[in-house]
């Protein structure tokens, strides 16, 4: 089992690591083509007026292969300001242990720092951005006309959720590198605001990665500390 902390930075950049194998696809029928294009304009108006959301996380993460859940609990953050984006997220408890770890992107490298181990890691976003940034803005702040670049979209209904309407879509990576870590993944955003509310990333080792967010905070100022890592004086730091 990939380390936890290790595992919360590669979810904020949805970089998984997958293992040989095979997931049926979403038992779902599709709903149709004009519905799908309602949602991807609502989505598209969305991402112009978005700047900033916050939400709670509770982070599943199920191994199939010995059957285990082992559950993140943290904030994240998202942020656009002149086109770029930055996202912060604090792991605060794993397994309802306290485990406290912090993830920044600020638009050109990934910083995971987890003070119990005095261990900054950087990992510069480079070529890659372009990807990273397509799945930091997988249901938050991202256009729905990014979105079908990236991805093949299906809508698999409209349901309630927390009091309101979500899209409930699903996603098949077009980029081979990035089908080979997912067989899909499953979305419910609000198209009216941009906002994620869940995601599901199948693996295809049969392993699932389920996020829910709560008490989600919409366009309200984003503290600027949160994006800033200050670690101990005597930690190693690792760029890669």
């Amino acid at each position: 089992m990939v380390h936890a902390g290790k595992r919360i930075a590669l979810f904020c950049l949805g970089l998984v690591v997958s293992l040989p194998g095979s997931l049926s696809a979403p038992s779902a029928p599709p709903a149709g083509n004009a519905d799908l294009q309602k949602v991807i304009a609502e989505l598209d108006a969305a991402a112009a007026k978005f700047s900033s959301a916050q939400a709670d996380f509770t982070w599943d993460q199920f191994t199939a292969v010995v059957q285990e859940h082992e559950t993140q609990t943290g904030t994240i953050y998202f942020e656009r300001k002149k086109g770029v984006i930055r996202m912060a997220a604090d792991l605060k408890q794993d397994n309802g242990k306290d485990a406290p770890k912090t993830v920044v992107y600020d638009g050109a490298e990934v910083n995971f720092y987890e003070p119990t181990i005095k261990q900054l890691t950087t990992v510069k976003a480079g070529a890659n951005r372009g990807q990273f940034e397509s799945f930091l803005t997988l249901g938050f702040g991202g256009s729905g006309t990014d979105l079908e670049k990236n991805w093949k979209v299906s809508l698999l209904g409209i349901e309630p959720m927390d009091g309101v309407s979500v899209a409930k879509l699903d996603l098949v990576p077009k980029e081979q590198k990035v089908l080979e870590m997912f067989t899909h993944v499953t979305i419910w955003v609000e198209p009216s605001r941009g906002i994620n509310h869940k995601q599901i990333f199948y693996q295809p080792s049969g392993d699932l990665r389920t996020t829910t967010y709560k008490n989600i905070r919409y366009n309200t100022p984003v503290p600027a500390d949160v994006f800033q890592i200050k670690p101990a004086r005597d930690t190693n730091h690792i760029v890669k």
